[in-house]
């Protein structure tokens, strides 16, 4: 399958799920699908983002090897929601990244949850990322939840739904943070 042609137009629930069945748990499709994330033209590369979740919901460990330019891509100016989406979105699910994958996912997390031109989902999924990251370290699940409550007045109803989950969460969690 030429993933390029079959992403070059907007792909319906068929097509993506035809897509999804044919990388299946092949590493060397996978990877193709994220060289289209990273270096497609925009709008191949916003299609094939759609992509990521599916495949590393049935096959969780062909996200590995391409975390750090997933990662870094976040950098990249002008950068489409659409790949920032789904790029969070993938790190959110996936376990045990190392302290290094960490950091600089964190740091995007808290930048893209203090820009209040970020779409929602984007704020949804980073706040959960955070989360999922912060667990074992109090100070910066405090930071988390500062961060969600001062935004919280403002928030849609998605972000006020996760926000509270997870500054519940972090109550529970740690009964010393304030």
């Amino acid at each position: 399958m030429d993933l390029q042609l079959a992403l070059s137009k907007y792909p319906d629930k068929e097509t993506l799920a035809e897509i999804t069945s044919y990388i299946g748990d092949e590493p060397d499709r996978f990877a193709e699908l994220i060289d289209l994330v990273l270096h497609g033209e925009r709008t191949v590369s916003q299609y094939a983002s759609w992509l990521v979740s599916p495949c590393i919901d049935l096959h969780p460990f062909l996200i590995r090897p391409h975390l750090q330019e997933l990662i870094e891509n976040l950098s990249q100016p002008n950068l489409s929601d659409w790949v920032i989406r789904s790029t969070i979105k993938a790190l959110m699910k996936t376990d045990n990244l190392s302290e290094e994958h960490q950091g600089l996912a964190l740091q995007h997390c808290f930048d893209y949850l203090l820009n209040p031109k970020m779409a929602v989902s984007i704020h949804v999924y980073a706040m959960q990322t955070a989360f999922n990251i912060s667990q074992n370290e109090p100070d910066l699940l405090n930071e988390l939840k500062m961060v969600i409550e001062e935004r919280l007045p403002y928030g849609t109803a998605a972000y006020k739904s996760r926000g509270k989950k997870i500054v519940g969460e972090i109550k529970k969690k740690a009964s010393f943070i304030r």
